[in-house]
């Protein structure tokens, strides 16, 4: 190493012993720990050779660029680690079975949607790891390759998928926790309904709509008021109709539905828009669940909401 400093006019003997050997005071050890301290903040030699030579030399500039450089090696290191990391839950059998993953997520990284689409359904014979899938879901924008994504992550079933999607949930995007809630729904599992009532309060109405919808199709009770709020705001009301009608199978569940949408009535008595919804809510519910609510409003002061009750009415169950 000293050598080499010698040779690059870096740090000099001050002079050599008889033997040839050379020989340094102490301002050239000082000089040696100066090139060494420089060295130690990634400056190559001939940076460092400029620092210590250059009086006039701005270290601002170039600490700047080397903060810019080091974040960029960290950001590729974790991207190995976490590759490494991808094929090591994969449990690989022989080196064919590392070439098929290290395949998988060169595809599932490509700028190009049909892709990456087609890396997930050819690597169906492929052991994919739970948490690879459940990275590209929260980070897949394309509704083809999303879709493709979580019917693979809803096979692979598993609590090891849920909790890696429930990080997903408290992301500070809302698009990225609607990835995350949607992809949820289609998971088998009793533990996801856990991690999707705490999406029932989100702020956003495109997070907590689809996580009512899916807990009430599993029958949660929690839901009413969320499905209710998207009959009222037409955010997929349609689909949270279809919803409120099958948990009103159950007589205990029916009477919170029916009052829930009695109530949002009598607060929108002069929104006709809202009214008509909320009228064809009821009409989803099943048998004689809130037909008294539609005789009613076969009456109603507006004419237009009393017609299409009376119409709903004579309709056949």
């Amino acid at each position: 190493m000293l050598r080499h400093y010698e040779s690059l006019g870096l740090v000099r003997p001050t002079g050599r012993t008889v033997g040839g050997y050379r020989e340094y005071r102490a301002e050239d050890l000082r000089r040696i720990f100066e090139v060494e301290a420089l060295r130690s903040l990634g400056l190559s030699l001939r940076q460092v050779g400029q620092a210590l030579e250059d009086p006039g030399f701005e270290p601002a500039a170039l600490i700047g660029e080397l903060i810019l450089w080091a974040e960029d090696r960290v950001r590729r290191e974790r991207e190995l680690l976490e590759r490494l990391r991808a094929v090591d839950a994969s449990s690989p059998a022989g080196w064919p079975d590392v070439l098929r993953i290290v395949e998988l997520m060169r595809g599932l990284g490509s700028p190009d949607a049909a892709r990456r689409q087609q890396a997930v359904l050819a690597g169906e014979d492929v052991p994919v790891p739970v948490e690879l899938l459940a990275g590209a879901v929260l980070a897949e924008a394309d509704p083809n390759v999303a879709g493709a994504l979580r019917w693979a992550l809803a096979r692979s079933g598993g609590g090891e998928g849920v909790s890696s999607l429930a990080v997903g949930v408290s992301s500070g995007d809302a698009a990225v926790r609607r990835r995350a809630v949607v992809a949820l729904g289609e998971m088998p599992g009793d533990e996801v309904v856990a991690v999707l009532a705490d999406a029932l309060g989100d702020v956003e109405v495109s997070v907590r709509g689809p996580a009512a919808l899916a807990l009430g199709s599993r029958g949660v009770v929690g839901a009413v008021p969320v499905l209710v709020g998207m009959v009222v705001d037409g955010v997929n009301d349609v689909e949270a109709a279809e919803v409120l009608g099958e948990l009103a199978v159950d007589p205990g569940r029916a009477d919170l539905i029916v009052g829930a949408l009695a109530g949002e009535l009598a607060a929108h008595a002069g929104d006709r828009a809202v009214r008509f919804r909320l009228v064809q809510a009821l009409a989803e519910l099943p048998g004689e669940v809130g037909r008294g609510l539609l005789v009613e409003l076969a009456g109603d002061g507006d004419r237009a909401v009393a017609l299409f009750a009376g119409t709903l009415l004579r309709r056949p169950v």
